[in-house]
């Protein structure tokens, strides 16, 4: 009975409030999904399109989850790609959710933008479509924008406001969620971060996450977070070596229990922590 419950509440749970389409990657979820002030890894694409214009390098993100709460007919996978070029950078997404009878795919491109190295701005177009067996199929394109500014060396504002075109699969109003989420993340030591965010669906509460990560000596980075509505408890690890990130999250829902997620990180730079590469390429302090 519990398994056909958990069935149940997550498939119809994407018409509200797509599981597939909430933020991926293990770093952002072991930090509860706080990071759209920090956005400096290529998954954080889905979080602030903004952040990739912090890095200057080629970076490759793959985020799979092949059966949350212990249902493979949850499983998701999200890949990303992001190129540096002299005037923007770019990155091309990609995402598949769901099985055999309920099945959403979505294909990203994200545009971003340096000025001067304290303000970035952020374009992402989406192709979403969605398969619904013996109910057919329909495609629908979103748009998410996203800026990012340094208020200090080390203070950061983030802002997103996702699907602000308030697109839609077919007639249904909010089939594809409307969200905003702003924050704030301060790095109080070096490679450090403290991050407080909120996000609001347009038909749900807000919800409050905070987040922390701490990098041990550029190897095993420490992370672990809190969000409410609903309300959640994070944790994860990640493993850094030369250029491969392995990041490894738990975290609770509070009708389901604990789910795992692993993430894998490519980085084409030199071998620095990844926020010292940041303040190097924006030359701050």
């Amino acid at each position: 009975m519990r398994e056909r419950f958990k069935i149940i509440y997550l498939l119809f749970l994407p018409l509200s409030f797509s599981f597939a389409q909430l933020n991926p990657g293990a770093r952002q979820i072991s930090i509860a999904n706080s990071d759209v002030a920090l956005s400096n890894d290529v998954l954080s694409i889905y979080s602030n399109p903004a952040g990739i214009a912090q890095l200057n390098w080629r970076e490759v993100g793959m985020f799979y989850s092949p059966a949350p709460f212990g249902l493979k007919e949850l499983a998701n996978g999200f890949i990303a790609y992001h190129e540096p070029f002299k005037l923007f950078n770019i990155s091309l997404g990609a995402m598949t959710y769901g099985f055999d009878l309920y099945k959403e795919n979505k294909i990203s491109l994200c545009i971003a933008k340096n000025f001067s190295n304290n303000l970035f701005a952020g374009l992402m177009t989406n192709l979403h479509s969605l398969s619904i067996k013996n109910y057919g199929s329909d495609v629908s394109f979103t748009f998410d924008l996203g800026l990012l500014t340094y208020l200090t060396d080390d203070i950061r504002f983030g802002f997103c406001y996702k699907n602000f075109t308030r697109s839609t699969f077919g007639d249904y109003k909010n089939q594809i969620p409307t969200l905003f989420s702003a924050g704030i993340s301060y790095s109080p030591l070096e490679n450090s971060n403290i991050n407080v965010a909120t996000e609001k669906d347009i038909e749900l509460p807000m919800s409050l996450r905070l987040g922390f990560e701490y990098l041990f000596l550029n190897y095993v980075a420490v992370r672990t977070g809190f969000s409410s509505e609903p309300e959640k408890f994070t944790f994860g690890i990640g493993i850094i070596y030369s250029f491969l990130e392995v990041d490894y999250a738990i975290f609770n829902h509070q009708d389901l229990g604990f789910t795992h997620q692993v993430g894998i990180l490519l980085s084409f730079s030199e071998n620095k922590s990844r926020q010292t590469k940041i303040k190097e390429y924006l030359e701050i302090k």
